[in-house]
C-alpha cells in the first residue's frame, strides 16, 4: 500500500514516530477505512436499518456522514443513494 510521503512525514513530526512505527499507523488506518462508496453505504444503511431507523431519516443521515467520512466520496443526492441500495 503507497504512503503519501507528506502524510508520513505528518505522522512522524507530530508523534515523534519512526519511519517504520509511522508507515504501519498510517497503513492501519488506511486499511480501517479501505472501503467503497457503495460498500460503505450498504453497510451504514443496514446498520442504521438494524437499529429501527426510517429510510427517509437513514438516506438524510447517510448524505450528511458522506460529508465527512474519510471515504473520498462524491455528494450523492438521496436517489442516488437509493440506487446504491435498491439498484
Amino acid at each position: 500500500m503507497h504512503v503519501d510521503q507528506r502524510l508520513l512525514q505528518h505522522v512522524q513530526d507530530s508523534t515523534g514516530l519512526g519511519t517504520a512505527e509511522a508507515i504501519r499507523l498510517v497503513q492501519d488506518v488506511l486499511a480501517f477505512h479501505d472501503e467503497t462508496v457503495e460498500a460503505w453505504v450498504r453497510r451504514r444503511h443496514a446498520e442504521l436499518k438494524t437499529h429501527g431507523a426510517r429510510n427517509d431519516e437513514i438516506f438524510a443521515r447517510l448524505r450528511e456522514e458522506l460529508r465527512t467520512t474519510v471515504v473520498a466520496a462524491p455528494d450523492l443526492s438521496e436517489r442516488q443513494l437509493r440506487r446504491v441500495i435498491y439498484g
